[in-house]
């Protein structure tokens, strides 16, 4: 008795046999296309479909999330540089602060987009402040002030960076989250 074995193709790359099949949708797929997920392999397609559906922002959760993130870290940045050294304590905190705010205001819907749109609103917010400490250093060249500014710009910088992170990681769902 023979055998009649049917050769069958990849569905985006019709040169690549293949016997593998997406374990949700049946369409056949080779290995560049295979994705591993904890229950076996899917294709792009079914990744991609299952990922929008946990995606559940809104256009004005945006506009929001951005004016909220903004605004807190505009206020922070104002008190935290003026702490030195201890602005490495209060920067997270207020990155804690304006995830919390703007998950509150968005009502915790979630979008890859949307996180980046309200670390964007952070890093923005904090930007104004650290701009005002460079105005005199172009404006007034004095050496002897310009050390002092210079540190102050380097508390600043940290101020953003840390912020602009701790908000980016805690509404992700990176750390903390709950």
């Amino acid at each position: 008795m023979t055998e009649l074995s049917q050769t069958t193709y990849c569905a985006n790359h019709p040169n690549k046999e293949t016997n593998l099949r997406c374990n949700k949708c049946g369409k056949l797929i080779c290995s560049k296309c295979a994705i591993l997920t904890p229950i076996g392999y899917r294709c792009r397609e079914c990744i991609r479909s299952q990922q929008k559906s946990f995606e559940t922002a809104e256009w004005y959760d945006y506009v929001l999330g951005f004016i909220v993130a903004a605004g807190i870290s505009f206020f922070g940045s104002l008190i935290a540089p003026k702490m030195g050294f201890f602005v490495l304590f209060i920067a997270p905190l207020v990155g804690f602060v304006i995830a919390g705010g703007t998950r509150l205001v968005t009502r915790r819907r979630r979008s890859k987009n949307l996180f980046i749109t309200i670390a964007a609103g952070a890093l923005l917010g904090g930007l104004p402040s650290l701009l005002w400490l460079v105005i005199p250093i172009i404006i007034f060249p004095q050496t002897n002030a310009i050390l002092s500014i210079l540190f102050s710009f380097l508390w600043h910088g940290a101020y953003v960076l840390m912020v602009t992170t701790t908000t980016y990681y805690r509404v992700s769902g990176l750390i903390f989250n709950r």
